[in-house]
């Protein structure tokens, strides 16, 4: 057999490797106390690095535990703890492996600002009208309820990883569904629950039929996958700042996750919808008068994570309304719904969103009657010190089309907002070969433009270098069924740092894809593919940050 050689230079990296890893010596736990004097802990993370479980403990009791790649070399980004509530007092740091002569836990930094917080929102990659964390991973909405005037939205979250684990629940406000706060987080692994804070949902107990409230604020709920036990409940009397976990959790034990739960006027009881894979993928369905005993109901096969069920009117008749049982992967059933057994009212299942979209949720209690959805937009930030990304918020609806009733899914009505500079374009010919192109100052915009296809075999638009092409043979936008409406096509497109969203035809289809621009480009072409493309009517719009 032929040997194989090594260059010089491997040769010397991997003498250079061995030498370091004696120097470094054997993995073992290491510790550090320290007097908390700032508000915050600043933990150099490297990805790839050692994992180790640390623990942060304060008067003899943990107060946090996670998994962390503590590095004492450059690291790839700064993770932060908020550390304000133990000002003044002993703290130790623990970490159960770190590599021997390693600086790491001296390297934690105590400040009273996030370290490279003058970067904060302003990275590359940063989405600027989509939520995403300061630092760290996110992925599934969660808890998503409104109150006393502010959209609470809570998220899959790992502090201190670019990638999924130490799942914690997030949680972020916003006053208009644009603008977001991020706050402190609301629950823990390992202290708030007996393992991960998996996904679920959030309530207002309006009556206080759980006897959770203690003061004059309505007490929220929390339901939650607590992957130690089961389904758990938490509930908080200060708008969602401050926890409790029940005593008594879990309140329902099986195999599945991620309850959704929501009051049931009409039979003044309470509901939760969740995943159960005891016997095939089921969207299961349990009742409660109190949010703490549970009995089951019922089980709708081919669901399977992330579920939600709700009621919307038909063609906006609020008389006249139908439920919707909808999946993690955005594909939904139209049916009625007595309180405890959904019946879908056509055969198999619809679909409105496409691409990147996943793990969706409505609000609990929106104003006016409003079901308004945000899905984990699964899209990757390479390089940053965040990961992954909200959608923008949906307003849905039902509307009776020739197909039969549809869900539509359209952007909330207050992203315009953000609009400044703006151009219009009426009544054009595009020939193709001769493309309309538009340039603009920003790459952050709101498109807005509507086609009229008569031979042609389709057109693209093409958005700073990137294109999308409807094929008018296939009846599709970028591969997802579209059909034409009085020979037209209405498209939106959102283009954000980092994703593209497509709208089309009003919200009948919604498309969320990763984007990466073209450096320097800064412009947007409408061209004709086989045949005359007939323009209607365009409208480009750019977009300021909701971080300014």
């Amino acid at each position: 057999m032929k040997k194989q050689c090594l260059s010089s230079t491997v040769f010397l990296t991997v003498c250079l490797a061995l030498c370091q890893a004696r120097a470094a010596g054997p993995v073992a736990p290491a510790s550090r106390q320290v007097v908390i004097e700032k508000r915050y802990l600043n933990l150099p993370v490297k990805n790839g690095g050692q994992m180790g479980r640390m623990s942060v403990s304060v008067d003899g009791r943990k107060v946090r535990v996670f998994d962390i790649q503590l590095t004492d070399g450059p690291p790839d980004f700064w993770a932060f703890i908020d550390a304000g509530a133990w000002q003044g007092k002993t703290a130790t740091i623990a970490i159960d492996k770190l590599p021997g002569g390693s600086h790491g836990l001296e390297a934690i930094d105590q400040s009273d600002q996030i370290k490279q917080s003058d970067t904060l929102y302003k990275e590359k990659l940063r989405p600027q009208f989509h939520f995403s964390p300061k630092r760290g991973w996110t992925n599934d909405p969660n808890g998503m309820v409104y109150h006393d005037g502010q959209w609470h939205l809570f998220f899959q979250h790992n502090p201190y990883g670019w990638g999924w684990g130490n799942m914690h629940w997030g949680h972020a406000v916003s006053k208009d569904l644009v603008h977001w706060e991020e706050l402190p987080i609301a629950l823990y692994p390992w202290t708030m629950a007996k393992d991960h804070c998996f996904s679920g949902s959030a309530t207002i107990d309006a009556d206080n039929t759980s006897g959770f409230q203690t003061g004059g604020e309505k007490v929220m709920v929390a339901a939650f996958t607590d992957t130690g036990c089961g389904e758990a409940i938490a509930y908080s009397n200060d708008a969602g700042l401050t926890w409790t976990y029940w005593k008594n959790n879990p309140v329902v034990r099986h195999n599945g996750r991620d309850p959704y739960i929501f009051w049931y006027a009409p039979g003044r009881h309470w509901v939760m919808a969740l995943y159960d894979g005891a016997d095939g993928d089921h969207l299961a369905i349990y009742t409660s008068n109190d949010l703490k005993q549970w009995k089951f109901e019922s089980k709708l096969p081919g669901y399977y994570e992330c579920t939600n069920l709700f009621e919307l009117p038909l063609d906006g008749n609020k008389n006249d309304t139908r439920w919707v049982a909808f999946g993690g992967n955005a594909e939904y059933a139209v049916g009625r719904f007595d309180g405890r057994q959904f019946t879908p009212e056509q055969q198999g299942k619809r679909q409105v969103h496409y691409g990147n979209f996943y793990a969706s949720q409505v609000f609990n209690n929106a104003p006016d009657g409003r079901k308004i959805q945000i899905g984990w937009a699964r899209i990757d930030m390479p390089g940053m010190p965040f990961n992954q990304m909200m959608s923008v918020p949906y307003e849905l609806s039902l509307r009776t089309t020739g197909d039969g009733i549809r869900m539509f899914a359209q952007p909330v009505a207050e992203l315009k907002k953000l609009r400044s500079k703006g151009i219009t374009k009426e009544k054009s010919t595009i020939e193709p070969g001769k493309p309309l192109e538009v340039s603009v100052g920003s790459q952050l915009l709101d498109v807005s433009v509507t086609f009229a296809v008569d031979k042609a075999k389709g057109f693209s638009i093409v958005i700073f270098g990137r294109e999308v092409r409807y094929d008018a043979v296939a009846k599709t936008l970028d591969s997802v069924p579209l059909q034409p409406i009085d020979g037209k096509l209405r498209l939106r497109f959102l283009v954000d740092r980092s994703s593209l969203e497509i709208c089309g035809n009003d919200g009948r289809i919604a498309i969320t894809r990763p984007f990466a621009p073209v450096e320097k480009d800064f412009t947007l072409q409408c061209k004709a593919d086989g045949d005359t493309v007939w323009l209607d009517h365009l409208e480009v719009y750019e977009l300021k940050s909701i971080w300014e």
